[in-house]
């Protein structure tokens, strides 16, 4: 590979990956501000092959501090590219495992992110090996995914039947709506 093949590639990470870390950091902050209003939480699950993740960010941090120590001029484009890699193995990886996902008083933070009540078109469970909630939002076409702990699946349930109950979700547009059926019911 040339090495202006390999600084155009390395850019391209760069800026893929400084992406990813605005949107950690974000995701980060909107829970530090939302933390204290939660209803119902538990520790987000380790991704799979976490430990690997995490040993690409190590690995990261001694080819930057190899590049920096031996080879010299390190261009700014290979910096820049590795640099951003490594921010999200080794902090933004750990950082968004920090995130507590659940049932807080305005939404439902999901494995893919925060969704606000009012934007609640639907909600499905799955009960497979594991309980699953999925999250259908009404202003877009995306689903979003919540793996429960069993010991907390009838809390989550009596909490998602008490916000349709206080009409925080709105099932609109969904099938017939003879008028003769309690929304909490789909809960």
């Amino acid at each position: 590979m040339t090495p202006v093949t390999l600084q155009t590639l390395l850019l391209l990470f760069g800026i893929g990956f400084l992406a990813a870390n605005v949107r950690v950091a974000a995701d980060f902050v909107r829970f530090l501000r939302r933390r204290s209003s939660a209803l119902l939480v538990w520790p987000r699950r380790k991704p799979p092959f976490y430990g690997l993740l995490v040993a690409i960010g190590v690995a990261l941090g001694v080819l930057i501090a190899f590049n920096l120590l031996v080879r010299r001029p390190l261009p700014l484009v290979q910096l820049f590219g590795e640099g951003m890699m490594f921010l999200y193995y080794a902090y933004g990886v750990p950082l968004s495992r920090r995130i507590r996902v659940g049932f807080y008083a305005d939404g439902i933070w999901a494995e893919g992110g925060f969704m606000p009540y009012q934007q609640i078109g639907g909600v499905s469970w799955r009960e497979d090996s594991e309980i699953t909630l999925i999250v259908i939002s009404k202003l877009r076409h995306l689903a979003r995914r919540l793996v429960v702990p069993g010991d907390l699946y009838g809390a989550a349930r009596r909490l998602l039947r008490d916000k349709v109950a206080a009409h925080d979700i709105r099932f609109t547009g969904t099938g017939l709506d003879l008028g003769d059926s309690d929304r909490r019911d789909t809960i």
